[in-house]
């Protein structure tokens, strides 16, 4: 027993260290990113969004020292323009996830843009700020920002549920989704991923395991609110169930 606890506080002291190493670096190449190349936010918003993929990059690769690798199933349909509606449990996926997927256009809450410089190199790369608070006027800006940006020719991503919500907790799913898919027209690609086990909210700790990502079937424009709704709401929680089952298992 004591040797088994031992093990187990080793283990423990590990993962911390590991995540202050992480977490140093993170902020640092961050903090770098942000100071030595605001000059950039002069050039064209596509130097921007390369930006934004290599500290996506650069991520991934400083949270191997903490154990955290992701791996991808499914057609991720890079090659067509479409609506990504991806479950949102933690900071990896509005940063390791983004850049994989080539930069699509971010749908994000618009406290973000307040953030100390990090915010304008938000608002330069074109991500979509909604006013949570604002009900349907906020609605009527995310329709006319997310027509503008497909008849560029962009693809988006947005957080159907609008909020991070941590892993096993049940959160409605809200209409801004369809604000997207009824404006553009875009079929919605729904995306469940469980990086709320290595990456929980709020926690400095970042825990040793993989981030699942799966792209499910796409969901055809053309349905009703409501059917749309019920279709997106179950690929999402039965993609999830599928990929949460492991860390489940751990925890018996």
């Amino acid at each position: 027993m004591i040797a088994a606890l031992s093990i187990c506080a080793y283990f423990a002291d590990m993962v911390y260290l590991r995540s202050f190493i992480f977490n140093s670096l993170f902020h640092l190449m961050t903090a770098m990113i942000v100071v030595l190349l605001l000059p950039l936010l002069l050039m064209p918003s596509v130097v921007v969004r390369i930006v934004a993929r290599c500290w996506g990059w650069m991520t991934a690769k400083l949270l191997l020292i903490a154990g955290v690798r992701h791996r991808i199933w499914g057609d991720m349909a890079l090659d067509q323009q479409v609506i990504y509606a991806a479950k949102h449990q933690s900071a990896w996926e509005t940063i390791v996830l983004v850049g994989c997927l080539r930069m699509p256009v971010t749908v994000m809450k618009r406290e973000l843009l307040f953030l100390p410089l990090i915010g304008l190199f938000f608002l330069r790369a074109g991500c979509i700020a909604v006013d949570r608070a604002g009900g349907m006027r906020a609605l009527r800006e995310l329709r006319k920002a997310a027509v503008r940006h497909w008849r560029h020719g962009r693809s988006l991503l947005i957080f159907p549920q609008g909020t991070r919500v941590e892993p096993g907790i049940s959160h409605g799913y809200e209409v801004g989704v369809f604000a997207l898919y009824d404006a553009t027209g875009l079929p919605v690609v729904p995306v469940a991923l469980n990086s709320g086990h290595v990456w929980p909210r709020n926690s400095w700790t970042k825990r040793p395991g993989i981030v699942d990502v799966q792209f499910l079937s796409p969901i055809a424009p053309g349905l009703s609110r409501k059917a749309f709704m019920a279709e997106l709401e179950k690929q999402i929680e039965a993609g999830m169930a599928a990929i949460d089952s492991p860390y489940k298992q751990q925890r018996r």
